[in-house]
């Protein structure tokens, strides 16, 4: 079945058609031979009474031809008996061996002798007759006669037998034929209803694909593209189109995931930018809200710092232009990126300026990976984290605060660590933090600067992903270290 399955759709049709039809061919065959051979049989039921019946005709031709020679002397009633005679020698020779039952057998080889005898004694009639010999031929026609009577009295009883055995031997024949009539209408039938269902199922399975390809085709002309698909199980033509369709159907689908993954990395890209963008301008805001006119305060500084130096009080020059430089890093970089020099120089400012206010009691050591500084992130993120390990952590130390700078690369990482020795963190208040619930103004000092969440929320828009910060302190007064992760891979192209 798969093989012929598997054949052109063309080829397939012509064997249905075919098989059909010689099945029904060789069928008809069979009973039309069946039918003849019956009709043989009912006709050779009366051969026999036939047989019999010409060969008492034949007879009484001889008797009535041998009469009216004996009577007319005639050259044509002569022929005419010569040819009767020979017409009864040649009907009584095709009696022997026409009969199966044996009585009949012996009957007929009876009347076949008896016809011979009778043949014979007639000769002698007209012979004698032809040598005026009246006494003999007298003789010869008497006995003739009685034996001609003879042989038709017992054809005629033979006739009757075998007509009664035929009678019941063509009821018989009758019943079979008629019985024959109805086995061959019922074979007839059921070919017809077999081929029906043949031809039904095996056209059903031609056309299964067919229906299958129609239905799937309607659900995609209404838009639906998770239609189930159908089966490509053999390659005919139908099976070429079934797997022309499927690829098509496939091919949509993977187009349309792409485009809308496309369209949604698009649409992601643009909500970065613009939460980046808006984030970015709500620290700078509320950065510069918490200066007093930095652009003036900038100039101010500058003023100063020009002062100095000509006064020779250098360092106060170099304090003043280190405060300057600090502003000017958040009044110039306006960009939503800038390197991690960049960020780790203005780190450096801000210690300097503190360790002027506090009398130098910060202790500030970095571990630069100098490969890493150039590397993009984003502004202002480790100067909101130092100064609240400042204010939080090591502010009220006094010359026993520490502050530890790290930036190393771990994997395909960036890792920015900014440590403290001062009071740690509890798991609690971290938990709020990285989470983005942290109320600063819950503290003792309210640095009105930018908060974490605003931190961490840039990092994530930066990174793309949410593991940006962790927040590592082992206990209280142990200290707390600040892990900053950005994707090296953001940077490599």
């Amino acid at each position: 079945m798969n093989r012929f399955m598997g054949l052109p759709l063309k080829r397939k049709i012509s064997i249905v058609y075919m098989g059909a039809n010689v099945l029904i061919f060789i069928v008809s065959f069979f009973l039309i031979l069946g039918i003849n051979s019956m009709a043989q049989s009912m006709e050779l039921v009366y051969q026999d009474n036939r047989q019999l019946n010409h060969l008492s005709e034949a007879l009484t031709d001889v008797q009535d031809s041998m009469t009216l020679y004996l009577s007319s002397k005639t050259t044509d009633s002569l022929e005419n008996y010569y040819k009767n005679a020979q017409n009864l020698q040649d009907i009584s020779d095709e009696l022997v061996g026409r009969v199966s039952d044996n009585s009949f057998d012996r009957m007929r080889r009876n009347i076949r002798n008896m016809t011979n005898d009778y043949l014979g004694v007639v000769s002698q009639t007209v012979e004698a007759k032809r040598g005026r010999n009246v006494e003999k031929y007298r003789n010869h026609y008497e006995t003739a006669t009685e034996l001609y009577e003879y042989i038709v009295s017992y054809i005629n009883s033979l006739n009757l037998d075998q007509f009664a055995n035929n009678s019941e031997y063509y009821t018989q024949l009758a019943r079979a034929f008629r019985a024959f009539e109805t086995v061959g209408v019922i074979v007839m039938t059921l070919v017809m209803v077999g081929n029906i269902i043949i031809i039904t199922s095996i056209v059903g399975m031609l056309v299964r694909p067919i229906n299958m390809l129609a239905d799937s085709a309607n659900e995609v002309a209404k838009g639906n593209f998770d239609v189930e698909l159908p089966n490509l199980s053999y390659r005919d033509e139908v099976g070429v189109v079934i797997g022309a369709f499927n690829q098509m159907i496939i091919s949509i689908k993977e187009y349309i995931v792409r485009l809308r993954e496309s369209m949604e990395k698009e649409r992601d890209m643009q909500e970065k930018e613009l939460m980046m963008e808006a984030h970015l301008k709500d620290a700078q805001l509320k950065y510069l809200q918490a200066q007093i006119n930095p652009h003036f305060l900038f100039n101010t500084l500058n003023a100063g710092a020009q002062l100095a130096m000509m006064e020779g009080a250098d360092r106060t020059y170099k304090y003043v232009q280190t405060v300057a430089d600090f502003f000017r890093y958040n009044v110039k970089k306006q960009e939503t990126n800038v390197t991690i020099g960049e960020e780790v120089t203005l780190v450096d400012n801000y210690i300097q300026i503190l360790n002027v206010r506090f009398s130098g009691d910060i202790k500030y050591e970095k571990q630069i990976d100098e490969r890493l500084m150039a590397v993009e992130m984003p502004s202002m993120i480790l100067q909101p984290i130092v100064e609240n390990a400042v204010n939080h952590g090591i502010r009220e130390m006094g010359d026993k605060g520490k502050i530890t700078l790290s930036v190393y690369r771990q994997d395909d990482r960036v890792r920015i660590s900014i440590k403290d020795n001062g009071k740690g963190v509890s798991p609690e208040d971290i938990e709020k933090i990285l989470n983005g619930n942290w109320n600063r103004k819950e503290n003792q000092y309210d640095n009105n600067g930018i908060g974490m969440d605003n931190v961490i929320k840039r990092l994530k828009l930066f990174a793309g992903e949410e593991d940006v910060m962790d927040i590592l302190s082992e206990g209280p007064d142990l200290g707390c270290e600040v892990i900053v992760y950005l994707p090296l891979s953001k940077n490599m192209g």
